[in-house]
């Protein structure tokens, strides 16, 4: 499959990717665990069929240190066991956050203090920004179909 559009080949729109990326190290960058980051990358991106985010964040969580089976059961995280309680209730604030069009009530009061119980205002800031931030890589990289299965680890951050 080809993408039907290059970002980069624009200048403009190659410095507003730029940008775009640049607040997705930031992101990187936040008291929120990496492994988390990159777990709730997968999951929304699953949710979304993105290959391309896919590819680059199972590769990505992979470099990082996370465990290929854990990272195999991402999709099918509330009926396995081998993620914290934290992480299980970032992955489920993700995926209240993905699927806003399949629930009227958005991101439940119930997933929320779940979410606060086990993190802080700093923490969930970064991962509210980093739901949003991969629903728009997702929905960008689908739109103009990118293709998944060539990146390699560190290329965007």
């Amino acid at each position: 499959m080809d993408a039907r559009l290059d970002f980069m080949a624009e200048p403009s729109t190659g410095k507003a990717l730029k940008y775009l990326m640049s607040a997705g190290k930031a992101l990187r960058d936040t008291a929120l665990p990496i492994t988390t980051q990159e777990l709730v990358s997968v999951r929304v991106s699953q949710i979304n069929g993105c290959a391309a985010c896919l590819d680059m964040h199972t590769k990505e969580a992979l470099a990082v240190g996370e465990d290929p089976v854990r990272l195999g059961l991402v999709a099918a995280w509330p009926e396995a066991t081998v993620f914290t309680d934290a992480e299980r209730a970032a992955l489920e604030l993700a995926e209240e956050g993905t699927r806003l069009a399949d629930a009227a009530h958005g991101v439940s009061d119930e997933v929320w203090a779940n979410a606060a119980k086990h993190y802080d205002q700093q923490q969930l800031a970064a991962l509210v920004l980093l739901v949003g931030f991969m629903n728009l890589a997702n929905r960008m990289n689908i739109i103009t179909r990118q293709p998944g299965g060539d990146y390699q680890p560190g290329k965007w951050h």
